[in-house]
C-alpha cells in the first residue's frame, strides 16, 4: 500500500484512506471484479482514482450524468492528471480525436457515459486501448430491480466482453441486497466479491415532520432553527421558482434549480451555491449529484419521494463534512394518497400504453407498417392538448414502450445546433465590420470544424464558450449575428424531444410488455411507496428504519431523531441567545411587527414567547396594546 498512500498524499493531501477504501483498492487493483457500497460521502471517487494511478493503461469510468463527468474531469486536470470524457453534444470530430487519444495513451482516465458504449466507433476504438479496469458509478442503475434502471447500463456485459482481461469496479451508495446480487450478476462477475461500509450516518438526524398549516412557514422555522447552507426539494418545477422566491422575501439568500434551465445558467447557480453565495438551493432532483459541497447543514423534502433509495441519497447530501446536519421530510394529510397516485400515473393500464402509441402515430402521421429507424420531433405538450392526455402519464407511457422497444424518446438536451458557411473562404477575409466577438466566434469556428463550406457541420456553444472564455448567451448571439449578416446559415439547437420509431408500426395487439418491463418493476415501485409511507407514519428510530431496509438489521436507534426523543419540536430548538440576536436582526430589517407575524417569518413558537419576555425585561423591545413588537432602537 506503500505507493497507494503516496499517490493519495500528493494529489489529495489526505495521510490514510478511510472505512473500505483500502480494501476495495487492493482488491481491484489485484484484478478482482468488485463491488463497493458506500454511503453519500464516503469518498467512492477515490477507490478507482488512486489505483488507476498506479496501475499502467487507462481506467474506463463509466458514469450517467454529464455534470458529475464534467466536475471529476476538472478536478483530475486540476491535480496534474490526464482525463477526458465523452458524452452526449460532442461533435463526431471531438469524439474520433478523444478515442483515437486513449488509444495512443494519452490520457489515465476516460469518462463515458452508458448511452455511448454501444456505439460502433466507440466499440472499434475500445479493442485497441489498453485498459487497466471498469468503473461503473451508480451501479444501481443496471438491476431492473434498482430504483432508477437505466436500460444503457446493461450494455457494459458486451464492453467487458470486448476487453476480457479488464476487472470490473462498482461503485454504488443505495442498493438493497436484492440489488447487490444484480449488480454482480448483470457485470458478469466471475465471482461474488463485496465490501461494503455501514450506511449509518451518525452526525446526520432524520426528522418527519407533520405541516398541515402554511408549509412555508415550517420551512422558515427549520431555516432559522439550523444556520448555514440547505438544499430544499420539490417534485415540482414551478414549486422551485414559488418556494425560492418566499425565502428572498424573507431575506434568504436563495435560488431555484431544474432541469428546465439552460445549462450555463445551471453551471451558475452551481457554482454560486458551491462558493456559498447562495445559502439555500430550491431543486428538484436534477440537482445534487456531482456538487461537491461538505457543509450543507440542511435537507428539507417538502414532497415524499417516491423511494427509500432517492430519500437516502438526497438526504445524505446533508452533513458531508462530518459535522452535525438534520434531514428533514415534510408531510401533510394528503402525502399518503399523492404517493400513491404515482404508481397508476408512472404504470399506467396497458390498454392506456397501447392508446398513446396509437394516438403518437396519428400524431406524427405514420401508417401501419411503415416507421422503422424514422425519427421526428415530438411536442410532448401539444401532442397532450390535441390528444388531450395528461402529460405525466403520457410521459410514462412512451418511457414504458421505449422500454419494450417500441419507440426511443431522444431528449432534447441532446439536440445540437448546427452551422454552415454561406460565404467563401476568400470572401471572409474581405470582412472588416464585425463585432468583436462576432469575429472570434467566426474564426474559432474555422479553425476547430471540417467542411463547413460545403455541408453543415455540428457545434456546441458551451464548448466554444469555454475556449474564448466567454459566456454562452453571447457565443449564441455571435453566431446569430453571423447568421445575419448571411455569413453562416446557424440552426439553433432546438429545444424539442424526437421520437425514433424502432420498430414499423403496429397493430395493437401486437404491442407486448413483459413482466420484466411492466407488471414486476409496478409491483417494486408500490413496494417502495408503501415503504415511503411507512417512514413517515411509523414511531421507530428514522435512522434505524433506513438501515434495515438497506440490509443493515442490527443497527442501534440513533437517540436523537423525533421519533427518538419524542418531540416533534426538536428540531427546531436554538439557543436563546441565538433566537435573541435573529430577533433584534428581523425587527432591525423589517421594523415593527405584531407577534404573530414574527412567528409567521419563522422563529420557533414555543421559545418565542420567553426570549421576547426576556427582551422587554432588558429593554431591547417594547411591546404596544396591539401587541405589536418594536425594537429598541426603533421605539
Amino acid at each position: 500500500m506503500n505507493d497507494f498512500h503516496a499517490i493519495l498524499k500528493r494529489y489529495w493531501g489526505y495521510d490514510d484512506f478511510r472505512g473500505i477504501q483500502r480494501d476495495i483498492i487492493e482488491s481491484i487493483s489485484a484484478g478482482h471484479d468488485t463491488l463497493g457500497l458506500m454511503p453519500t460521502g464516503g469518498g467512492k471517487s477515490i477507490t478507482f482514482q488512486v489505483p488507476a494511478l498506479a496501475m499502467e493503461g487507462m481506467c474506463l469510468v463509466i458514469s450517467p450524468l454529464i455534470s458529475l463527468m464534467k466536475d471529476q474531469v476538472a478536478n483530475l486536470r486540476r491535480h496534474g492528471i490526464l482525463a477526458q470524457a465523452i458524452y452526449t453534444g460532442m461533435t463526431h470530430e471531438e469524439v474520433v480525436v478523444t478515442l483515437h487519444n486513449c488509444v495512443y495513451g494519452a490520457y489515465k482516465f476516460l469518462y463515458i457515459s452508458p448511452e455511448r458504449l454501444g456505439s460502433e466507433l466507440f466499440q472499434s476504438q475500445l479493442r485497441l486501448m489498453d485498459i487497466s479496469f471498469i468503473a461503473v458509478d451508480e451501479a444501481h442503475c443496471i438491476s431492473q430491480w434498482g430504483y432508477d434502471f437505466r436500460p444503457a447500463y446493461t450494455q457494459i456485459a458486451d464492453v467487458r466482453r470486448l476487453v476480457p482481461h479488464a476487472a470490473v469496479l462498482a461503485l454504488t451508495a443505495t442498493a438493497t441486497p436484492d440489488v447487490v446480487k444484480d449488480i454482480q450478476r448483470q457485470l458478469l462477475f466471475k465471482q461474488e466479491n463485496v465490501f461494503k461500509m455501514s450506511f449509518a450516518r451518525d452526525n446526520l438526524v432524520y426528522n418527519v415532520r407533520r405541516a398541515d398549516r402554511d408549509i412555508q412557514c415550517d420551512m422558515l422555522d427549520i431555516l432559522v432553527a439550523h444556520p448555514g447552507p440547505a438544499i430544499i426539494y420539490t417534485r415540482s418545477r414551478e414549486k422551485t421558482e414559488q418556494i425560492a422566491t418566499m425565502l428572498r422575501d424573507n431575506g434568504i439568500t436563495a435560488a431555484h434549480y431544474h432541469a428546465g434551465l439552460q445549462n450555463h445558467t445551471k453551471s451558475n447557480l452551481q457554482k454560486d451555491f458551491q462558493e456559498g453565495r447562495l445559502r439555500v438551493m430550491v431543486a428538484t432532483n436534477a440537482f445534487g449529484m456531482g456538487i461537491d459541497k461538505a457543509d450543507v447543514r440542511t435537507v428539507v423534502h417538502v414532497d415524499v419521494p417516491d423511494s427509500p433509495e432517492a430519500y437516502f441519497q438526497e438526504a445524505g447530501r446533508a452533513g458531508r463534512d462530518g459535522a452535525l446536519a438534520y434531514a428533514i421530510l415534510l408531510t401533510d394529510s394528503r402525502s399518503t394518497a399523492t404517493l400513491r397516485r404515482r404508481i397508476d400515473d408512472t404504470f399506467p393500464p396497458v390498454d392506456y400504453i397501447r392508446r398513446v402509441y396509437q394516438d403518437v402515430c396519428f400524431f406524427l402521421q405514420m401508417a401501419m407498417g411503415d416507421g422503422e429507424g424514422v425519427t421526428r420531433e415530438f411536442d410532448l405538450q401539444l401532442f397532450c392538448r390535441n390528444f388531450r392526455h395528461h402529460a405525466t402519464r403520457a410521459y410514462n407511457a412512451i418511457q414504458l414502450l421505449e422500454r419494450a422497444g417500441y419507440l426511443q424518446w431522444i431528449d432534447p438536451e441532446e439536440g445540437r445546433s448546427r452551422v454552415m458557411f454561406t460565404k467563401q473562404r476568400d470572401e471572409l477575409y474581405a470582412i472588416d465590420d464585425l463585432r468583436q466577438a462576432d469575429d472570434r466566434v467566426m474564426y474559432h469556428l474555422l479553425r476547430n470544424y471540417t467542411g463547413l463550406f460545403s455541408q453543415e457541420a455540428y457545434i456546441n456553444e458551451a464548448f466554444i464558450a469555454e475556449d474564448l472564455a466567454m459566456a454562452e448567451e453571447d457565443v449564441s448571439q455571435a453566431l446569430i449575428n453571423l447568421s445575419r449578416a448571411h455569413i453562416i446559415r446557424f440552426i439553433p439547437r432546438k429545444f424539442i424531444p424526437r421520437i425514433t420509431f424502432v420498430k414499423r408500426r403496429l397493430e395493437l395487439d401486437e404491442l407486448i410488455f413483459p413482466p420484466n418491463i411492466y407488471a414486476e418493476r409496478k409491483q417494486q415501485l408500490a413496494h417502495r411507496i408503501e415503504t415511503m409511507i411507512e417512514y413517515v407514519e411509523t414511531n421507530e428510530c428514522h435512522s434505524q428504519f433506513l438501515l434495515r431496509y438497506f440490509g443493515e438489521d442490527n443497527a442501534p436507534k440513533c437517540g436523537r431523531c423525533n421519533n427518538c426523543t419524542g418531540d416533534d419540536e426538536a428540531m427546531l430548538t436554538v439557543e436563546a441567545p441565538d433566537l435573541r440576536q435573529r430577533i433584534t436582526e428581523l425587527l432591525r430589517h423589517k421594523g415593527p411587527m405584531p407577534v404573530y407575524e414574527i412567528c409567521f417569518t419563522g422563529i420557533p413558537r414555543r421559545q418565542v414567547a420567553q426570549v421576547l419576555h426576556d427582551m422587554f425585561i432588558d429593554e431591547e423591545v417594547t411591546c404596544y396594546d396591539d401587541a405589536t413588537i418594536v425594537g429598541l432602537c426603533q421605539h
